[in-house]
Parts: structure tokens; sequence; C-alpha cells
């Protein structure tokens, strides 16, 4: 059961969450003319009073870059002043997820982008680990990511989730955890919504822009931090093959953070993970605020 943080914001104004409510007319309800965020928040380990949040800023960038896409100027400072209040006046107690939503909010019925009303709001929810940190089993999905061609996949749009709710509904009622999907072109895409990681003879591998991925914010971090550390790194198109015989899998994501696969369907995968677990390790440092190197990748919200 979700738990929600009692304060959204709504409609340009601060309300109780249960009165935050649409009409059955909207049109981003019917078409999928929305773009969503989504970022983590935890409680400093050493301070209760003080929310730290991951890459704030790249978020709500990545956020007003997709309501770009909707034909709506939402300026990230804006979404980053809203976010950081809706936190402020809920005082959460527990780890969290904030969910800012960019939509359509007119009540016309035509399919366009052009001469309908937008709008913006936000709000959170209790939320632990997001998938098994011990390690998932995965399906290769019936379902193919979109191409770029018929959706702009460099926006986080809500239409595009249709493909994932499907994906991870399949894998999950085949007895899997998640869902990887291939593109148009047979190679690996990504999750249901996250990005995918393979490591062979010590090289981070991971599929290129061009592969119709979302330009995932925990996987350009990831990048970064293993070029820090001497971890060799490339970005290119990968077969569905190669992930069945890789030394090491995993997914991630802001949700998920990073998810080791320890199965793809029957081929099992090495239980030694070294450099997946360095990572992971490394990235919950930083989420933390315990690593003096990434601290500007970490905003502090005190909370009064």
């Amino acid at each position: 059961m979700n738990h929600f943080l009692p304060i959204a914001y709504f409609q340009n104004q601060f309300v109780p969450f249960e009165e935050a409510k649409l009409s059955i007319a909207t049109h981003a309800l019917h078409y999928g003319t929305g773009a969503v965020g989504g970022l983590r928040g935890i409680l400093n380990p050493e301070n209760s009073r003080e929310i730290l949040l991951f890459r704030l800023e790249r978020h709500c960038q990545r956020l007003s870059h997709s309501a770009k896409l909707l034909h709506y100027d939402l300026p990230a400072q804006q979404i980053k002043t809203i976010i950081v209040e809706v936190i402020q006046r809920n005082r959460p107690t527990t780890s969290f997820y904030i969910r800012p939503l960019v939509y359509a909010s007119g009540l016309g019925i035509a399919p366009r982008l052009h001469q309908v009303e937008k709008d913006f709001l936000v709000y959170g929810l209790e939320l632990g680990d997001y998938l098994p940190p011990e390690g998932i089993s995965c399906r290769i999905s019936s379902w193919q990511r979109q191409s770029d061609a018929s959706m702009p996949l460099r926006g986080k749009l809500t239409a595009a989730y249709i493909t994932s709710a499907l994906a991870k509904t399949e894998a999950v009622e085949s007895g899997f955890d998640e869902a990887i999907m291939l593109n148009a072109q047979g190679k690996i895409s990504e999750g249901s919504g996250m990005n995918v990681f393979l490591i062979r003879n010590g090289q981070l591998i991971t599929p290129s822009f061009d592969q119709d991925i979302l330009e995932g914010i925990t996987r350009d971090s990831i990048l970064t931090l293993a070029k820090e550390m001497g971890i060799p790194t490339i970005e290119r198109p990968v077969d569905r093959s190669e992930l069945l015989i890789a030394d090491e899998v995993f997914l991630c994501g802001t949700a998920a953070r990073i998810a080791p696969v320890k199965r793809i369907e029957g081929y099992p995968l090495p239980l030694e993970r070294p450099i997946t677990e360095t990572l992971r390790t490394k990235l919950i440092a930083i989420t933390e605020r315990r690593d003096s190197q990434y601290q500007e990748w970490v905003d502090s919200i005190l909370i009064a």
C-alpha cells in the first residue's frame, strides 16, 4: 500500500493530497500528453532534520526539457523551488520519492498539443527498495521499445510508459522480477523503467543514446563514477546474446538505484559482482553525502 505525503502542489497552490483531484475530461488522461520526473529523498543518517536529494538540478532540467516537447515553457528553477517547498511542508520522516508531473490540463477531446492548457503538479510518497537489492531475475520482453522516430524519447513522456507497463506485467506474470526491452533493430534498449549495464572482461558497457534509451540521470552518474574510478567504459549497441554471457549485469534508475541481475530467462549470471558492488557502494555513499568528492550532486534541505 502506498503512503502518500500529506501535502501536494496542485493548480498553483499547496493542498492536502486528498484534495488534489483532476477532471475525468483531462486531456492528459485520454492522450498521454504529460511528462514525469522523479527523485528520491533520504534523511541524512547523521541528522534526521536534514533531507538529502540526489542531483536535483539535473532532474529539474530534464523535466523542463520534457515540458518543452509538450509545447510548455516551465523553467527548471521554478520546478526546483516548488519541489523544495513541497518537501519542507511535508517534513518527511522516512525515505521518499517525489513525483512532479507536467500535463495537458485542458478538457478538450482533440489529440493535439497546441491550444491546450498545460499545468504542473508535485506530490510524494514513502519509498523503500523498489527492487530486491540481493539480485533480480529478468526476461527479454516481447514488447519492443519505441523508436525516437515515433516518440521523442529524450523526454520522459507519460505516453511512453504503456510499453513499460506491458513489459513489466508480462515479466512478473511469467515469473520474473523485471523486463528488458529490445529496440526495432533487435538490440538491447532498456528495462521497464531503468537503464541496462553489463560488465565483460572488466569493461563497463551500456547501450548508447542511439539505441532508443532514456537519458537516465543515474546512468550518467554511473558512467562518470566509473571513469573517475579507472573502470573502462563504453557506450555502444548491445546484442541480446551478449547479456547472457556477461560477467555482471545490473539495471539502474532513480527508484531502483543499482539493481544487480542474477538471472536472465534460463541463464544464471555469476554471483560474484565486484564492479557492480563497487559502483553501488560508491553511489550510496554519495547519496548519503559521505563522499566529499561529489557533494555538489547532493542538495540539502533543512526541515524545521
